[in-house]
């Protein structure tokens, strides 16, 4: 039972086990919330102790123990919201066991008894069971003078509306609680008195209290109730009312009497009855504890401990305050015992241990009970003649609001406060705590009660004049009897050591002795349960540590039966450690100590079964020799009286047999004859006997026999024949009708066939063939199922006909055993048939007589059994109408709480769900508000642009100007507006008058006129080249992702290759230095000879390299000089765009007049030519030749600006090339001579690999010679290390031997002249510099703040970012020049960079805002900037994600929660940006590759007839398909993750892009007839299946993606489902949840059969779905809308990278920063 944790029955066995084997006291904790189990724990505990030790005496101790289980659940328990026997009280129940280990008594300790719920219940809640028990009994004669009631009859019992729990009889509760007083030893005397009291506290609570005026009340005379009470309680009618309305003031001189209004009568009404109660639950408890007190000594102990768990409720008040303050204390015991006393043990012994940090709630205690805490403010307040609750609220907050950290004020309440406790956070309301703390009760009221007459009622109250205050004096008159909270430092001593040691060994095994039932299991009240309970501290630190430890010498004398002779030594712990070493081969399963053993979790228990094993086999040998000599022993006694026996009865035997003999010698011839005639007369007698019983035997045996052949296995004979023989007459039958259909058939297929030849010749007929061919094979496909399921049936039946057969031969051959063996008996008792014979005639009397007995008894049990089965039918036909009864209130039941559940249910969810669509619909607002506001930004600054160039150009007129002079003019204009900043802009509106802003406002509005008409002529100008843009558009945004694509891969595959050789160079490095260093190299050996080998077949690789080199480069320089000469031909020509279009259409007109020409006849008849339509013809075939010339024009316009984009791109490339070589160059001058090396090492390694990734995205043949050229290089650069390694090893050799000489010569001179002193030389040393610790900063000065947003945002390229950084680097540059001017408290450079980053993000965006790329590299560095400013912003919900260092990088001096809200916000606009720029870029993709590619080829069929023939906006061979679409997701994806943009928000892009794809595809499904058929259905599914398989490989399918394409699904299945009957309508109503009731009713309209075997929906299929869905609440909108963006949230997602491991490369151009 022991491996059954955490079994309270387990736990409870382990603890007497330790108790039992350790001789160690035990204690068991069992703690929870409300209602998970704590006190049924105990009861079972308890119980098991009971049950497993029993008692030492005959007076039965342990159903005394249990006996008091009953008592304390009706004095202590109540029903909760939570449990229906909750404990409202603490108890520490110490079960004491003699020697013998046998029950001899118990003590009980009570804790925190809730008193108020004597006067006042929640809702659904109960008093304490006692008073409903009382209520319940009041019919019994003996209560009869308690005047009770019915439990709604009392105020105390009905305020939780509820009063009675389901199952449970009160007043059979009442006979166990008095059963238990009884075997407790309280008599009934007693027991009566106990009631008396319970009920007179009933009674009190019915007292009504009036108002007599504002300041005083009265209880009306003659009141019923207190009547009562006073009766019940022995005191006078009118003390007690007039007390309970007055109280008596004591000065120095004099006493007053005061009246006192009515709510405080009823709440020293209300005192007193919580007084009494309190009272009497300690006398029951001290009685209690007397009846199982023994007089035995006590040997050891078991403790269990049921408390109050951790509490937490929607209202917290002082009881709660009170239970968490205790859990508070016993969480600081349990962290002392289980946390620092045993790693100080660990410390002790010099074991290895790290120590682990853990949760030490001495902050929140001292918050508590400190001085100036909460309970000493709350006595102080209790103390004050006005003191309320709202002051000590006041208090609280300006004590410790700004000091603790653990104490909080809400945000919307000024009476409460919260508490950070080790398990929660709980708020507590500040409502009753000084009246529940006060608790007062009036004096006078208590002498009252000490001057009756009823003596149990005095009882109680004679130690109330013995006890003292907390402080130890006497309460004063008038004072107050209160729980005291805070503890009691001078009490303790032994008893509270004990304690202790029994709590620190049950802590050591915690994990198996702690039990935590829960009733119902819900995995967040589990976690913080046992949060609460520490026993996830437990379980981390009992995995860490040791949780078993022995001595050295314990472990000896417990495990010296595992150790041989040879083992034991005289040092214990040698013996302990070679032992071990044997047995445990895992060392770090256990550790040595300086005197004792360590052992981690399970290793104790598999040395104990080691031992148990050992002393098993020990055991059994011992009783193996002990019982071999036993049995000798007896078998040799055995054997010695046989033998004697033996000796005398073979002599007797011998001695008779002579005797024998002479006397039948002599009597041989007398007996002969007389004997043979005996003889011949009895054995015919018997013969003939034998044969009349032979022949009846016989007889019988066969007649049997022959029935059980014929029942069993002549049937079974039968069976089979008669099914072989109805099979053969089946096959043959069969046989003639497959013959007779395939001639029938054979006759039908041959005509068939002639007409399949004749239909074969035409296309039509083919194509019909295949129509329905997938539907056909689906149907065969499930005729093999049906008939694979049969024969499988069939093989079933067929294997049970087997195993039956089987098993009937087997009980048959078992039958037949048996009547051999009778058979065999009866031939045995042949011999007795006569005397059977004479026993039978006797017999056979015998039965006559009894049966003729047996005909009287059965006539008269006749009689008897139809009178009975007559009252036994009556009786079951009342019994099944009252089962009905019951079945239908139990049904009827049921049903009402499954509705009410249902509907609470539905109501949370509906609840929950409309608070989830107001925060989606209110952060959608805000970000359409947030999109406005900035498109109104950008209207603001194209007006302010306009205005300047209106006021800065007096010449009217449209001037065109090149790209790199807009470029400048752009960068001017931003300069100037940051070297302006803020007070050019304050200023700038303030120098404008009125006039000169109305001027400026009507230049505005013509500019605005001029700027309408040119973008009118524009749009006339373009509207030719409209649809040829549209699609060269389309394939270049085709291509460019296939190229992104392709580049991807390529690159990842040039990233891993390159890895290789990376390590392959490291490898041959380390081999050369490692060879040079052992001196392994010599010339002649091994390694030396393949080194050379290596070596020489490097250098032939690198000659061919080289030569390579040199070719690649003059082609190189031939392409520089074309590029330069296309582009000096190229620069200048502002209008060359225009001019090309003239040229463009000069060239179209010349063809169209040529063509002209060539088709006009000398003498037109146009009447003649237009005679059969030529003329028409004609006119088409011209328009068709335009179209062509005009793709061809366009085809080479676009081959040309696509050269003049290379070379220029080639251009730039070179001088950014030229520009990195000359500062690298520059740099590299810079350094010394080693760290040179490595640098030009590091730059031809990167120069490789971009010229790597070019030439892979190229040609894949250049790639792979560039691969062998690039390998030949690597040997080459090795060389060259190789051989500046040699020469700096030779230098530092003759330098170390220079500085060896020098110092020779000079301790010579030294030696030769000490006092004279030189003039030489100083010789310069080399002084290493130390590696500074970086801050993880960034200095600048403030006029590199333009460079450095200059280079880090406006002139930043993507993707040489992506592939060779770290993602988000520009992000963490930025934020670490943030961090310095932070770090120097520069409030203006903080906020001048901050406000130059937000606006050059901005530009670069309004530059290339249509580009994904782009977009998308700036969304992951805005967030990531974010992400940085939330980190390091100080703030403890971020701090907590940090590392100790990356806390010490955390801003210090401003509070940038605002720029935050401003970047969160530019964040948005980025992320709307780029839904826009994807959209542009899926939006021509999905109809076709959604709808109009077939995917499944053959599915679709002929199309359908009587639709006109739809063309698509793309040419068939630019048509996209859903590998398009594919692959743009790919591109997406991968782009995203290249830039490190947020896992999260990269779901939230992808379910945006799904809601595109899904809304497009329905609108055009919606709007075209052709579409919607159930081949297309087909599709439509298949494509969607495609789609959800690219969300699995992404692990995508968690994003929400798959839900927004819901809709698409619903209408591919509506295309797909029977549309006939009306449970079909009934289908499609359930299914179509997604789609609205037009969206429905439009596909079923659009429904178009392509097949034979569809059919259109009718038009009453289709009233019978509006009449179905009237009810929907729907927006009658039939078209998805396209540009829906769902909001968009940015999580926070802290950065594990260090700011100080930061390298920034040269190739960002920000060399002007320094680290700091």
């Amino acid at each position: 039972m022991g491996d059954m944790d955490p079994h309270i029955f387990a736990v409870a066995e382990e603890a007497y086990k330790q108790m039992a084997r350790d001789e160690r006291n035990q204690s068991i904790i069992v703690s929870g919330e409300s209602g998970a189990g704590k006190t049924v724990s105990a009861k079972y505990a308890m119980r098991y102790f009971a049950t497993v030790s029993g008692s030492a005496s005959e007076a039965n101790v342990e159903e005394k123990v249990l006996a008091s289980n009953p008592i304390m659940e009706s004095i202590g328990n109540a029903k909760t919201t939570r449990n229906d026997n909750s404990s409202r009280f603490g108890k520490y129940i110490e079960i004491g066991f003699d020697k013998k280990y046998h029950i001899i008594g118990a003590n009980m300790r009570t804790y925190l008894l809730e008193k108020s719920r004597v006067v006042f219940q929640a809702d659904e809640e109960r008093n304490y069971h006692i008073f409903y028990q009382l209520c319940a009994s009041g019919h019994l004669p003996e209560f009869k003078a308690l005047k009770l009631g019915k439990a709604d009859d009392f105020h105390y019992t009905k305020q939780g509306r509820n009063p009675v729990i389901d199952g449970i009889d009160d007043a059979k509760e009442m006979s166990t609680t008095r059963n238990a007083f009884t075997l407790l030893g309280v008599n009934e005397s007693y027991q009566l008195g106990l009631f008396q009291i319970l009920a007179s506290i009933l009674h009190l609570g019915n007292v009504e209290v009036k108002d007599r005026d504002s300041d005083s009340s009265i209880i009306p005379p003659n009141n019923g109730h207190l009547s009562v009470f006073c009766e019940l309680m022995g005191v006078t009618y009118q003390d007690m009312s007039h007390w309970l309305c007055h109280k008596k003031l004591k000065t120095a001189t004099e006493t007053y009497i005061k009246p006192i209004p009515k709510l405080q009568a009823i709440n020293a009404r209300d005192a007193l009855a919580k007084h009494i109660y309190a009272k009497l639950f300690n006398w029951i408890v001290d009685h209690v504890n007397k009846a199982l007190h023994s007089s035995v000594k006590q040997h050891s102990f078991i403790g269990v401990l049921d408390i109050y768990g951790f509490e937490t409720f929607e209202i917290n008040s002082f009881e709660q305050f009170c239970i968490n303050y205790a859990n508070e204390k016993l969480q600081q015991q349990f962290n002392m015992h289980v946390f620092k006393l045993e790693q100080e043990e660990y410390m002790r012994e010099q074991i290895p241990w790290t120590l682990i940090d853990f949760y030490d709630n001495q902050p929140c205690i001292n918050l508590i009970e400190a001085k100036m805490g909460i309970l000493d403010l709350l006595d102080e307040e209790c103390k004050m003649p006005k003191g309320s609750d709202d002051s000590w609220a006041q208090k609280l907050y300006n004590t410790h609001l700004k000091t603790c950290a653990l104490f909080e004020k809400p945000r919307m309440s000024n009476k409460a406060f919260i508490i950070q406790h080790f398990a929660d956070k709980v708020e507590y309301q500040c409502d009753g705590f000084l009246e529940k703390n006060k608790d007062t009760v009036n004096e006078e009221q208590i002498h009252v009660l000490k001057a009756s007459k009823f003596d149990l009622l005095v009882e109680l109250f004679q130690d109330e004049e013995k006890a003292r205050s907390p402080t130890g004096a006497v309460p004063a008159t008038g004072g107050r009897t209160r729980l005291s909270v805070k503890p009691d430092k001078n009490k303790g001593g032994q008893a509270s050591k004990e304690h202790k040691k029994t709590v620190g060994l049950q802590v050591k095994d915690y994990p198996r002795l702690f039990s935590l039932l829960f009733g119902v299991f819900d995995p967040k009240r589990a976690v913080q349960q046992l949060r609460a309970c520490g026993v996830l501290e437990t379980i981390r630190i009992s995995a860490a540590g040791f949780p078993s430890r022995w001595t050295y010498q314990e472990f000896f004398s417990r495990y010296r039966v595992l150790m041989k002779q040879k083992d034991v030594l005289t040092d214990r712990k040698m013996t302990c450690k070679n032992v071990l070493e044997k047995l445990v081969q895992d060392q770090d399963k256990y550790q040595f100590g300086k005197t004792k053993i360590f052992f981690r979790a399970g290793q104790v228990a598999y040395l104990e079964k080691l031992r148990a094993d050992k002393l098993r086999a020990a055991c059994i040998r011992i009783q193996k020799t002990i019982r071999c000599w036993l049995a000798r022993k007896k078998y040799l006694r055995m054997k010695h009286a046989a033998t004697t026996i033996q000796r005398y009865v073979r002599g007797y035997q011998a001695r008779c047999l002579a005797k024998f003999l002479r006397r039948t010698r002599a009597a041989i011839v007398i007996q002969k004859y007389q004997r043979m005639y005996v003889q011949r007369t009895c054995y015919k007698r018997k013969q003939a006997a034998a044969l009349v019983m032979q022949c009846i035997l016989r007889a019988y045996m066969a007649r049997q026999l022959y029935k059980l052949l014929r029942e069993h296995k002549t049937i079974i004979i039968q069976k089979m024949v008669r099914g072989w023989l109805a099979r053969q007459w089946y096959k043959r039958t069969l046989k003639a009708i497959v013959y007779l259909q395939c001639c029938i058939r054979r006759m039908r297929a041959k005509r068939e066939l002639k007409k399949l030849k004749i239909e074969a010749r035409s296309v039509e007929h083919f194509k019909k063939l295949n129509i329905g061919m997938e539907n056909k094979i689906m149907q065969l496909q499930r005729r093999i199922d049906d008939q694979n399921k049969d024969n499988r049936a069939l093989s079933e039946r067929l294997n049970s006909l087997e195993n039956s057969h089987a098993a009937e031969s087997e009980r048959l051959r078992v039958e037949l055993t048996r009547l051999r063996g009778a058979e065999e008996d009866a031939k045995n008792n042949a011999n007795k048939v006569t005397s059977l014979l004479e026993e039978l005639e006797r017999l056979r009397k015998d039965l006559q007589n009894t049966q003729k007995e047996k005909k009287a008894i059965e006539d008269w049990a006749k009689t008897y059994q139809e009178e009975m089965e007559k009252m036994i039918s009556e009786l079951k036909e009342q019994n099944h109408l009252l089962k009905n009864e019951k079945n239908d209130l139990n049904r009827l039941i049921q049903e009402q709480g499954q509705q009410w559940t249902e509907k609470m249910q539905r109501a949370l969810k509906e609840e929950t769900q409309q608070l989830e669509y107001d925060l989606n619909e209110e952060r959608s607002r805000y970000q359409n508000l947030l999109t406005e506001h900035l498109r109104l930004e950008e209207k603001y600054d194209d007006l302010k642009e306009e205005i300047t160039f209106a006021v800065n150009v007096p010449k009217p007129g449209h001037r065109r100007t090149d790209s790199t002079h807009s470029s400048n003019e752009s960068e001017y204009t931003y300069n100037s507006e940051f070297a302006e900043s803020e007070e050019g802009t304050r200023g700038g509106e303030a120098i404008l008058d009125m006039s000169l802003f109305l001027k400026l406002q009507k230049r505005v509005s013509e500019l605005e006129q001029e700027k309408q008409s040119l973008q009118n002529e524009l749009d006339r100008r373009e509207e030719q080249f409209q649809r040829a843009r549209a699609r060269d558009d389309e394939e270049h945004k085709k291509a460019r992702s296939a190229e992104l694509e392709y580049e991807s891969l390529k690159r990842q595959e040039l990233e891993s290759e390159n890895k290789k050789l990376k390590h392959d160079l490291n490898e041959m490095r380390q081999s050369l230095r490692g060879s040079a260093e052992a001196g392994s190299a010599a010339p002649g050996s091994p390694a030396y000879t393949v080194l050379l080998d290596q070596l020489n077949a490097s250098n032939e690789e690198l000659e061919v390299r080289k030569e390579e080199v040199l070719i690649l480069r003059s082609q190189l320089v031939s392409q520089r000089e074309a590029m330069q000469h296309k582009e000096t031909m190229t620069e200048p020509l502002p209008y060359i765009e225009d001019v090309q279009k003239l040229t463009d259409a000069k060239e179209i007109s010349q063809a169209y007049m040529g063509l002209k020409e060539t088709n006009r006849s000398p003498f037109p008849d146009y009447h003649k030519l237009n005679e059969d339509g030529e003329l028409w013809l004609v006119y088409e075939g011209l328009k068709e030749t335009n179209r062509l010339l005009e793709s061809q024009l366009q085809a080479q316009r676009r081959s040309h600006e696509n050269e003049v984009e290379v070379l220029r791109g080639e251009l730039q490339s070179v001088k950014e090339d030229n520009n990195r070589q000359q500062q690298l160059l520059a740099q590299n001058l810079q350094l010394p001579p080693e760290a040179r090396i490595e640098a030009s090492l590091q730059h031809e390694i990167t120069r490789l690999t971009n010229e790597n990734l070019e030439l892979h995205s190229d040609d894949p043949k250049e790639y792979k010679a560039y691969r062998i050229s690039m390998l030949r290089r690597m040997v080459d650069l090795m060389e060259q290390l190789e051989k500046q390694d040699k020469t700096v090893r030779k230098l530092k050799k003759q330098l170390k031997v220079f500085a060896k000489k020098i110092n020779d010569l000079e301790g010579g001179q030294m030696d030769v002249s000490p006092g004279q002193t030189t003039d030489e030389p100083v010789h310069p040393v080399n002084i290493p510099r130390r590696e500074k610790d970086f801050q993880g900063m960034l200095e600048y000065k403030k006029e590199d703040e333009l460079k450095l947003v200059k280079n880090l945002i406006l002139e930043l390229k993507p993707r040489g970012v992506a592939v060779n950084l770290i993602p988000g680097l520009p992000a963490y540059v930025l934020f670490m020049c943030l961090r310095h001017a932070d770090y120097i408290n520069d409030d203006q450079k903080v906020r001048s960079l901050l406000t130059s980053i937000i606006n050059s993000i901005k530009k670069i965006l309004k530059k290339r805002g249509d580009d994904f790329e782009t977009v998308s590299f700036w969304l992951s560095n805005t967030c990531r900037f974010l992400h940085c400013l939330k980190q390091y912003s100080g703030d403890e919900q971020f701090m907590k994600h940090n590392t100790s260092k990356q806390n010490d990088h955390c801003l210090s001096n401003f509070d940038l929660a605002e720029y935050r809200q401003v970047l969160s916000d530019l964040a948005i606009q980025i992320y709307q940006q780029l839904i826009k720029c994807m959209e542009n870029i899926l939006q021509p993709m999905i109809v076709s590759g959604m709808l109009e590619h077939e995917t499944i080829q053959g599915v679709s069929g002929v199309k359908p007839t009587g639709l006109r023939k739809r063309t698509s906006s793309i040419a068939d061979e630019g048509t996209y398909t859903l590998d398009s679409i594919i692959r743009q997701l790919n591109s997406f994806h991968s782009i995203m993750c290249q830039h490190g943009t947020d896992p999260e928000l990269i779901k939230q892009v992808v379910k945006q892009q799904f809601y595109i794809i899904g809304a497009v595809t329905l609108n055009n499904l919606l709007l075209r007839k052709d579409m919607c058929s159930w081949s297309k259905g087909m599709q439509i599914r298949y494509n969607v299946s495609q789609l959800e398989e690219w969300l699995r490989d992404k692990n995508l399918m968690t994003c929400g993606a798959k839900e927004t394409l819901e809709p698409l699904i619903q209408a591919a299945q509506l295309l797909q489902v029977k549309k006939k009957t009306d449970e079909d309508a009934e289908a499609i109503c359930s299914m179509c949840n997604s789609l609205s009731t037009a969206q429905i009713v439009k596909v079923l309209n659009l429904y178009t059969p392509v097949n034979a075997f569809e059919e259109r929906v009718s038009v009453l299929f289709i009233r019978t779905i509006q009449t179905r869905l009237r009810d929907r609440k729907e927006s009658p909108q039939l078209l998805m809308d396209t540009k829906v963006i769902y909001p968009v949230t940015f999580p926070f997602n802290p950065s594990s990278l260090a700011l100080e491991t930061i390298q920034i490369p040269s190739s960002l151009n920000v060399g002007f920063l320094t680290r700091v």
